[in-house]
C-alpha cells in the first residue's frame, strides 16, 4: 500500500473543505473532512505494512543466513 494514495486524499479533502469554506457549504467541509481523515488513516497504514514488510525480510534473510 503507498502512502501517495493518502497524501492524495488529504490534499484533496483540504482542497474540499477550502472550497466549502469559501462558499458556507457544511456538506462540502464535512465531505472535505473525512476525505483528509481518510488519506492519514491509508497513510498510517501504509507506512505500518512497509515497517512489517521490513522485519519480515529481516527475519528471512536472518534465517537465510543461518541455514
Amino acid at each position: 500500500m503507498s502512502s501517495s494514495n493518502g497524501k492524495t486524499d488529504q490534499a484533496k479533502g483540504r482542497v474540499k473543505q477550502a472550497a466549502g469554506d469559501l462558499t458556507d457549504n457544511d456538506s462540502l467541509r464535512r465531505e472535505g473532512k473525512v476525505d483528509e481523515t481518510t488519506g492519514k488513516i491509508k497513510e498510517a497504514v501504509g507506512k505500518a505494512a512497509d515497517k512489517a514488510e521490513d522485519v519480515i525480510d529481516g527475519a528471512r534473510d536472518a534465517v537465510k543466513r543461518d541455514n
